[in-house]
């Protein structure tokens, strides 16, 4: 498995000193191949164009794009598309024949009236991490001549091609890379492809008579088969290729959805965004496509904790770190040096929940020189897009990167804002119930908390006595220490406890806000099994996250088990004598308990005041700190979902996700 990427990076190391000529094919002539979509490779071509002085770049693209794809040029950083939307295919027989025969003649027929139907269009994305536009961007700035060596056609073939991870480049040289690449490299198939490498061929010897130092540029495909056209001789009129230049209109300039940009650039768009603020201030910009999977792991992280706020899980640099290691693994296996898109949001699911992952999409999508065009604007999708004026048509990328594998990753996007408010006005306020998953996981939770608060008040009193016929509940070894200069063994004796607990109060934050926890309710169980259970918490009109789904964080609660029926606690004036939202819960708990002690669960110890109230009603209150438990289980406790009634819950669990 790991054979193919071993000989290649020995090839890269290893080669000698003379392949470093090997684009030169003459003192005045330089064929520079390149993969496009990458953010490596532009930066590699973009450092090569400066070290070396040129008088004319050829840009392995048609005539009919020069105008779009300059304006386009000028327009960068901002990012657009110029669009050529080909002439209706007419059917032929001679074309009928090519799909006829065999088995897979309906399906033939089938593929025939799809391609008849269907508009096409071809595009070049005017991307900075495109190396083509690299090369165009560094021509205009100094004013180097630019020549179109691209063959028009109405009909785009693509051949399937299989290339290395650029990021090799950061640890090599162009010549080095290419040649390593040239075992590889199949020879062309399609009549199209041969017909594109024999015109640029042509184009490239007439660049070569008229100015004294040329550089083309061509797919790294097509690099030695188009070296091999250059090299056979002089200019041969008789071969001239056949162009459908008198079928073609010349390309026009889109621009494009934000939102849809992801399908549009070579690289994430969060990455591209990073590319060209490192260009701009000048900083060192070659090792930017794994670095900015850091800084957006992070970048993601602030967005997160400020949507979420106390439900947001802590994301500690632990977690990110084996977030990172996920990654590199599951790329390694992927036989590739920077990880796909799907790759990282894989990986941020598995290590850091859905809600984490959902905002790293987001961010991952997020482009920062987003500014209008004056131009029509079209929205990509995966190999097609919607124009205005022609609607649907399937799209053809005239500068295609690497294969790209399409997979399906179930998130839920954040609710919009009409939807929210279009939820809020039909939500019913006599209808109100819980997630009954969430009920089972408090209740263990509460289960054993009360076993921890049993466990305490039996430790006041266990006792140590010596050794004599039974290990009792286990041997003492600090007493046992203490009288080792005689040899006698003490063991534990702990009786059982007397003491059973009816009441458990949970407090999740010291001196909570009564703005921020402005909810406040009494639920009764809807079987033995529940607790009779008092709260309050965030407002759930606030967190809308489906029709009848809304979400909230609990403050404190407190739990009455086995259930039975009280008074609500917050009207109840009995209790009204309880300054804070603590205070009437611990008042609630010592009223209604019928045994003497009552569990408290918080991050520090009953102070004074909870002492006193305690103390009124008879009671003790037996304290489980908080840090007895892990935060992300505390944080998966806090947060539950109110449904709009019992029937929703047949199809909450779609809009219900952890954080």
């Amino acid at each position: 498995m790991w054979l193919e990427f071993t000989v290649f990076v020995a090839a890269c190391l290893i080669l000698r000193p003379e392949t470093m000529n090997s684009l030169q094919i003459d003192s005045s002539l330089t064929l520079l191949p390149v993969i496009h979509g990458s953010a490596s490779y532009a930066v590699a071509v973009r450092r090569y164009l400066l070290e070396h002085r040129f008088d004319c770049i050829g840009i392995p693209l048609p005539a009919s794009f020069r105008s779009a794809v300059l304006a386009g040029v000028e327009q960068l950083p901002i990012a657009s598309a110029a669009v050529q939307v080909l002439p209706t295919f007419d059917g032929d027989e001679s074309q009928d024949e090519e799909y006829e025969g065999g088995d897979g003649e309906e399906d033939a027929e089938k593929q025939l009236e799809l391609v008849r139907t269907s508009k096409v269009a071809t595009y070049v994305p005017i991307d900075p991490c495109q190396a083509v536009i690299a090369a165009i961007r560094f021509g205009i700035m100094d004013h180097t001549s630019l020549a179109f060596i691209g063959h028009e056609s109405n009909v785009f073939e693509q051949e399937p091609s299989s290339v290395p991870d650029p990021f090799a480049l950061g640890q090599t040289t162009i010549e080095r890379f290419c040649a390593a690449c040239l075992p590889g490299i199949p020879a062309p198939i399609s009549p199209q492809r041969i017909d594109q490498i024999a015109f640029m061929a042509q184009r490239i010897l007439e660049l070569k008579a008229k100015y004294s130092s040329v550089v083309a540029l061509c797919d790294l495909q097509d690099w030695p088969w188009l070296r091999d056209e250059i090299t056979k001789g002089r200019l041969d009129p008789s071969r001239r290729v056949f162009e459908a230049t008198e079928f073609l209109e010349s390309a026009l300039n889109y621009a494009v959805d934000p939102r849809t940009l992801l399908f549009l650039m070579g690289e994430l768009p969060f990455i591209t965004g990073l590319y060209e603020k490192a260009r701009q201030t000048l900083d060192d910009d070659t090792s930017i496509v794994v670095d900015g999977i850091k800084e957006l792991l992070v970048s993601t992280r602030q967005s997160y904790l400020a949507d979420l706020g106390n439900r947001a899980r802590k994301i500690t640099p632990m977690l990110l770190s084996q977030c990172l290691k996920f990654i590199r693994n599951q790329t390694l296996l992927d036989r590739r040096f920077t990880p796909s898109f799907y790759t990282i949001a894989r990986s941020s699911q598995q290590v850091l929940g859905d809600q984490y992952t959902t905002h790293l999409v987001e961010a991952a999508k997020n482009y920062p020189f987003d500014e209008p065009l004056p131009w029509p604007t079209l929205r990509m999708g995966i190999d097609q897009a919607y124009l205005p004026t022609e609607g649907v048509v399937r799209m053809v990328n005239l500068l295609p990167g690497s294969p790209s594998t399409w997979h399906s990753l179930e998130l839920n996007r954040p609710p919009l804002k009409a939807d929210k408010r279009k939820w809020k006005t039909r939500w019913n306020p006599y209808q109100q119930c819980s997630w009954p998953e969430e009920d089972t996981r408090i209740e263990s939770f509460r289960n054993r908390v009360v076993e921890r608060a049993q466990a305490m008040i039996g430790a006041d009193l266990a006792r140590t006595e010596k050794f004599t016929t039974s290990m009792m509940d286990g041997l003492d070894l600090r007493e046992t220490l203490r009288h080792w200069y005689d040899g006698s063994l003490y063991v534990k004796v702990a009786p059982p406890s007397v003491s059973s607990l009816d009441a458990t109060v949970m407090l999740f934050e010291n001196e909570p806000d009564p703005q921020e926890y402005s909810w406040r309710a009494t639920w009764f169980a809807e079987h033995e099994e529940e607790s009779t259970l008092a709260f309050y918490s965030t407002p759930f009109q606030k967190e809308l996250l489906g029709p009848g789904v809304a979400v909230s964080t609990y403050g404190g609660a407190m739990f009455l088990f086995p259930p039975r029926v009280i008074e609500d606690i917050w009207e109840d004036e009995r209790l009204d004598f309880a300054v804070t939202l603590e205070q009437r819960l611990v008042a609630a708990a010592c009223l209604h308990s019928q045994c003497r002690h009552i569990a408290v669960l918080s991050w520090s110890s009953p102070g004074l005041a909870l002492k006193k109230i305690a103390k009124i009603f008879k009671k003790s209150l037996v304290h489980v700190p908080l840090s007895h438990f892990s935060d992300s289980t505390v944080l998966q406790l806090r947060t539950f979902h109110v449904l709009n009634g019992q029937h929703v819950r047949s199809y909450a669990a779609h809009f219900i996700r952890k954080a």
